[in-house]
């Protein structure tokens, strides 16, 4: 087997995986471990080529930075791409990416993510114990952690999540998992899919009704929690929003910076995706890193900080997802 195992940059730092025996091609990025070891998940995707990926990678990794520090973590920010394409053997690939991320010794905390199923984590997992396989508790995790910037963005708005209609993005694990836990808290469900058998499947489980996906993000509903593809809020779906309070349980749902000033022009309340996806990490960090085997307190926390930076964001006309940052950098040291 040959590979190649190079950094790119210092900051963040890139590792390029290349090798030909599998066609594992994939970008490892380490983004800041001051507070703690590097963590985030292990996304797979056909992109459009290696700088697309590596852009994907840094970004996200960053983003994970953020969002360990505003979720109360000893951890820092993250990241692995693989670049999906016909020439890949699959397990072959994810057994010699969980080889490499052995040769980390534990810096870098890895678990599933978009693309990523089952039986690659289980590959991954044959050659390293610094992976999370578990896709179902992290899930029920961002499930929590959706709800908690669902009850917080409806305090801000003065009503109860009982008596309002949420639309959801996406009926994949992240979804059906935000389905149960607003369904629990009272909460009516809309909920779509590409896959409208998966879609129904879901509604069906959470008493809800389904929509079409072409017409969720436009839904007249009080929430709208996009659970599917990065990117799906930009400035047209803003224009169209008819929700009051967006809660993102997928990762940079907003495609841009303007994206989040509009927002605050429509005075849509906006829990940053940092915070409203944050279970998965709090989940994974607070147990396998922190050793915790109460996660109450960090949700609680979880839950002033989304207070804070919607109430912030309000009474100062500035985006949330600018505040949600400010507020990271200062615990980080940074501020």
């Amino acid at each position: 087997m040959s590979s190649l195992f190079d950094v790119v940059g210092d900051t963040p730092r890139t590792l390029v995986l290349a090798d030909p025996a599998s066609g594992l091609r994939a970008f490892v990025c380490l983004d800041d471990d001051t507070l703690g070891p590097f963590v985030g998940g292990i996304r797979t995707r056909g992109y459009r080529d290696e700088l697309d990926a590596l852009s994907d990678a840094r970004h996200l990794a960053r983003a994970m930075t953020v969002k360990c520090a505003l979720a109360g973590l000893d951890a820092g920010g993250g990241k692995t791409v693989v670049l999906d394409h016909a020439s890949m053997n699959r397990e072959a690939a994810f057994e010699v990416l969980g080889q490499r991320i052995e040769e980390l010794g534990g810096r870098y905390q890895c678990a599933g993510d978009l693309g990523t199923g089952p039986a690659d984590l289980a590959a991954v997992g044959r050659h390293t114990a610094h992976v999370h396989t578990n896709e179902r508790d992290l899930a029920a995790a961002v499930g929590r952690s959706v709800r908690i910037g669902a009850e917080a963005a409806a305090a801000v708005r003065g009503v109860a999540l009982a008596d309002c209609t949420v639309a959801i993005q996406g009926a994949g694990a992240i979804g059906a998992a935000a389905a149960r836990a607003l369904h629990a808290a009272g909460a009516s469900i809309r909920i779509a899919d590409l896959d409208p058998g998966l879609a129904a499947r879901v509604a069906a489980e959470v008493e809800g009704e389904t929509l079409r996906a072409d017409a969720v993000l436009r839904a007249d509903v009080d929430v709208l929690v996009p659970c599917a593809v990065g990117g799906a809020v930009g400035m047209e779906e803003v224009a169209e929003l008819r929700a009051w309070a967006l809660v993102p349980g997928a990762n940079n749902t907003l495609r841009d910076d303007d994206t989040a000033v509009a927002l605050v022009g429509r005075r849509v309340l906006h829990v940053p995706d940092a915070l409203a996806s944050a279970g998965a990490v709090m989940e994974g960090i607070g147990r396998r890193v922190m050793g915790l085997d109460d996660l109450d307190p960090l949700f609680a926390r979880l839950r002033d900080t989304a207070d804070t930076v919607l109430r912030r964001s309000a009474e100062e006309r500035r985006s949330s997802d600018a505040i949600a940052r400010e507020l990271a950098w200062q615990r980080i040291g940074r501020g």
